[in-house]
């Protein structure tokens, strides 16, 4: 048994399939998800679990490089989660909701959290640890 980090065993299978330059969607539990990339959904009850805690277990997990999010995001709760984390998470590429909604078929996964807020969706670029 993992004695610490992302235990959902699906979950963890995906992050140690990424390589450089693949991408990664942590989305609320609304966003449309293809059927054509692997969802690891993790949407209990709305809310739950909430966006930032997917994504703050993520970025243990992922060297994140760049990040992708929609221009929509920035002026609601989900930009300000965003920001507070923009250490850890590169340089920001800001496109609309739609366009953000047209990359999807191109990720590696995507994670379904419970989050109700709206935009909370964001595309993690994965980097190397070196």
């Amino acid at each position: 048994m993992k004695r610490r980090g992302i235990l959902h065993a699906e979950l963890s299978r995906q992050i140690a399939l990424l390589g450089h330059t693949d991408r990664v969607v942590v989305a609320d539990m609304g966003l449309p998800l293809p059927r054509s990339i692997p969802v690891i959904d993790l949407a209990l009850v709305p809310g739950v679990p909430r966006f930032t805690d997917v994504l703050d277990a993520l970025l243990e997990e992922i060297v994140v490089e760049s990040h992708t999010l929609a221009r929509e995001s920035l002026a609601g709760e989900a930009g300000s989660w965003v920001a507070a984390r923009v250490a850890r998470l590169g340089p920001r590429d800001e496109v609309s909701h739609e366009e953000l909604k047209a990359m999807l078929p191109g990720v590696a996964f995507a994670v379904r959290t419970g989050e109700a807020t709206p935009y909370a969706n964001l595309v993690l670029h994965c980097g190397v640890p070196f």
